[in-house]
This record gives C-alpha cells, structure tokens and sequence, in this order.
C-alpha cells in the first residue's frame, strides 16, 4: 500500500509541477460576487515540485516489494 502512496504523491507532485510551468497566473472568483483573485506562483515552485514528484518517485521504485506468505499462498484473515 505505501508504495502506491508514493507513486500516486510523487505522480501527482510532477504533474503540478508542469502545469505550474505552462500556466501563468490564475484567477479565482468568488461565490458571491467581488472581485477576482489573481494568484501567481513564485519562479521556484514549478521546479520544486518537480524535483520533489522526481525523487519521490525515485524512492517508490526502490521500495521492496511485498512478499506473499512462506508457503505460497496469498495471506487470509483469520475468519475464513
């Protein structure tokens, strides 16, 4: 399970990462009407968080994997 946890952060830390890179700015409206928010993201964060999904999926693939029961057979609860 912690391996898909990793692949998944990591996944999805890259992918922020590039839409980051491709998108400038964004602008949010409110619910009940106002003005727009315009948020910006500093020059770093895209390739941080690109780095951070790289390594993380670097850590994901040198996760063990898990091994199945002594005998062969896949592990069962204890209330067949």
């Amino acid at each position: 399970m912690w391996k898909s946890v990793f692949l998944a952060l990591g996944a999805f830390s890259c992918i922020l990462g590039v839409e980051m890179l491709l998108v400038d700015s964004a602008s949010v409206m409110p619910l009940q009407g106002g003005q727009p928010r315009t948020v910006t993201a500093p020059d770093w964060a895209p390739w941080a968080l690109l780095s951070v999904g790289a390594v993380t999926i670097l850590h994901f693939v040198t996760l063990p994997v898990k091994q199945a029961a002594p005998t062969g057979q896949p592990w069962r609860s204890l209330n067949h």
